[in-house]
């Protein structure tokens, strides 16, 4: 490897705020440390890590071949999507923004004695505050211990003159407001999250009353109704504050605007610019019958080498799955695996066919589901620092069913984890060499494969039941972790199947879909319990979903021994003993979660989890966790972003961008809450 030098830039640009022309009368400087490459095969992947925790940087293959047409629409997206950062910051909890604007001051201005373990166990804090965009972990949902006292943060932040008093000081140290997301059963979940959604006084009851009482104009074609606001209480009335232009979050999004309109004037296609056009009206109203117009418009916007998310998406952070987290992912195509993988979407009509759907629940006619293998270009809010590794999108059922989804898989991401990745932890876990061989052997593709599956054909799979509402509706609290498993199953379905080799995406089938059965055993039931502490229940969707089709399945097969639990040396092993009958078992729940979801029915969606998905094995996580403090790298991996930085003509307009890696992960994140801070502490 070639030596790297560490170099600071002044990076000055100008940008005029108008779709038509990149002119401008206001200038931004921006500071940052990037790391010189000889050449791009010399990332060092690894950044830094630091308690449960290890950051990455990710290249962005292909952008070189984009014109610079297309490189401004990139770099303006990713402003974009930049601008509205800390909506994700003040959703995630209410006193975050003023909780970060504190820590940093202090950060960037303590002279005092930087050797003490005090002050280094400040700085894992913050690093661990900025990694989860607030005070709750990112995937626990459990709120961050600070390993010093409130005395020293006084101490700091008197040393530092630097301002925070009364409940948001104290919660960083106290029980109240312990996690941002409550999944339990019988308890009030909105009550009990401390997600900014809703009013400390709304309950569970005033949100179902209040959108039980909505009605969509049209029927068959339901509004997304709370996906964009938050809902408090004003004199006893419940009352919804829209994120829009002029509303809550609007100065941050009136930023997302102006670069949304810069990215609309340089969009590759008359289509991919209704869209953006849609986006923008959308977010100066608030307009949730736009926001449905726009994902239609965006879904049938196939054309073209740059795509992107941004908006208020997903919905796992609200515990009633109401309210979307703000999001953005910039994307550029890759090419070569957008052909070799687009064969999925061909025949999704297949898939759906010869699923073990009842025929009731399949679907007649899988429209417009389009699946590319993207390469990030840049990330915010909820997909940063912890991104998703597959996207499919619209969540709207209707539009799914009418007019078709995108899915994408994010390629250079599932490169960079590979990358970063090291055999050890793996060798601990396997049962025998033949399962270590398979999967370093299929691994890698079985994963790709699964994440193609579970996007393209599983989230575009099945249909509701005429008259049946949609599952936030129906399932509440266990709509989002169904609806992963149910993606999961499909996937897995088809993982061990001679189609993928009919179809030219695999080698060898059975080999590939024993490697991902093996992973996916091994992880559902022992590995990603590393992620919790000895005592905790699994309170993440993707982890409950995991672990309920696992121990299902288990569970099921027990009788003919279909996985067998191996007590060997004292310490646990899972091996898979029947292939053919997990297939079938992962078939038969397919069936019944879809048939949950058809038919809305709550109370065997909370069976279900609250049975297979919440309570961990005792003595399987204490195995776990005793064999994983072997191993030094951290359980959680995720990224910094490269830097786009345009180089200006003496009349302010763009004639090149460039891609920078970053030095360090802190000096990204304080250059991004001092470019990207549009909202004010209290909101």
């Amino acid at each position: 490897m070639k030596l790297k030098i560490v170099f600071t830039t002044l990076i000055t640009f100008v940008v005029l705020w108008s779709c038509k022309t990149e002119n401008q009368d206001s200038k931004v400087e921006l500071t940052q440390e990037f790391v010189n490459l000889s050449s791009s095969e010399d990332l060092p992947y690894v950044l830094e890590q630091f308690a449960d925790i290890k950051v990455l940087r990710y290249q962005i293959p292909g952008w070189k071949n984009l014109t610079l047409k297309e490189q401004k629409l990139v770099y303006y997206l990713t402003q974009a999507g930049l601008s509205g950062r800390d909506i994700m910051w003040d959703q995630n909890y209410k006193y975050n923004l003023k909780i970060r604007t504190a820590l940093e001051n202090v950060y960037t201005n303590y002279k005092g004695d930087k050797s003490t373990e005090n002050w280094k166990s400040f700085v894992v804090y913050l690093k661990r505050f900025w990694f989860s965009n607030g005070i709750h972990h990112h995937y626990s949902n459990a709120k961050i211990k600070p390993e010093f006292s409130s005395e020293y943060l006084k101490t700091l932040l008197t040393e530092t003159n630097t301002t925070l008093e009364g409940e948001a000081f104290e919660v960083i140290f106290n029980n109240k407001d312990a996690k941002k997301v409550n999944q339990a059963k019988n308890v009030d979940n909105v009550l009990l999250s401390a997600v900014n959604f809703y009013g400390s006084d709304v309950t569970n009851e005033d949100v179902e009353t209040f959108y039980g009482n909505m009605k969509s104009p049209d029927s068959l074609k339901p509004l997304s109704y709370g996906l964009n606001s938050q809902l408090v209480k004003e004199d006893g009335k419940l009352k919804e504050r829209v994120y829009k232009s002029g509303g809550l979050y609007g100065s941050a999004i009136d930023e997302i605007v102006k670069w949304l309109e810069l990215a609309q004037g340089v969009a590759e296609n008359k289509a991919q610019g209704d869209a953006l056009g849609l986006l923008i009206t959308y977010y100066n109203t608030g307009d949730l019958q736009v926001w449905d117009d726009y994902n239609v418009a965006w879904t049938s916007a196939t054309e073209g080498n740059v795509d992107y998310i941004n908006s208020f998406i997903e919905v796992y952070n609200d515990p009633l799955g109401y309210r979307g987290s703000y999001e953005s992912i910039i994307q550029i195509k890759d090419f070569d695996m957008s052909q070799k993988m687009a064969v999925l979407s061909e025949n999704a009509q297949w898939f759906e066919n010869n699923s073990t759907l009842m025929d009731a629940h399949k679907k007649k006619n899988v429209v417009g589901v389009t699946y590319k293998v993207v390469n990030v270009a840049g990330e915010a809010g909820d997909a940063s620092p912890s991104t998703p590794i597959g996207v499919n999108l619209p969540n709207a059922n209707w539009i799914r069913a009418a007019v078709g989804s995108k899915s994408v898989s994010l390629g250079n991401i599932t490169n960079a984890y590979s990358k970063a990745s090291s055999p050890g932890r793996l060798k601990e876990f396997v049962n025998d060499d033949e399962e270590y061989q398979l999967e370093k052997d299929h691994g890698q593709l079985a994963d790709k494969l699964h994440t193609a599956l579970h996007e393209v054909i599983g989230h575009a799979s099945g249909q509701l039941n005429p008259g049946v509402g949609e599952t936030k509706e129906t399932l509440k609290n266990y709509a989002s972790t169904l609806e992963e498993g149910r993606a999961d199953l499909v996937g897995l379905y088809y993982l061990y199947s001679p189609k993928l080799q009919e179809l030219g995406l695999v080698e060898d089938w059975k080999k590939l879909g024993m490697a991902a059965y093996d992973g996916y055993i091994r992880n559902g039931l022992m590995t990603q319990l590393i992620r919790l502490k000895l005592g905790d229940d699994v309170e993440q969707t993707h982890m409950r979903n995991r672990q309920w089709v696992s121990a299902w399945t288990f569970e099921k097969g027990a009788k003919d021994n279909v996985i067998e639990k191996i007590v060997r040396d004292g310490k646990i092993y899972f091996n898979i003993n029947d292939y053919e009958k997990l297939r079938e078992l992962f078939g038969q729940l397919l069936r019944e979660t879809q048939r949950i979801k058809s038919e809305g029915d709550f109370t065997a969606a909370e069976t279900l989890v609250e049975t297979y998905g919440v309570k961990v094995d005792q003595a399987i996580h204490a195995d776990v966790l005793k064999r994983n403090k072997q191993f030094k790298s951290a359980p959680y991996s995720r990224f910094v972003n490269p830097v786009l930085v345009p180089e200006m003509d003496d009349e302010g307009n763009i004639t090149a961008i460039t891609v920078k890696q970053p030095k360090s992960f802190e000096n990204q994140m304080l250059n991004y809450s001092k470019h990207f801070g549009f909202l004010p502490d209290e909101n």
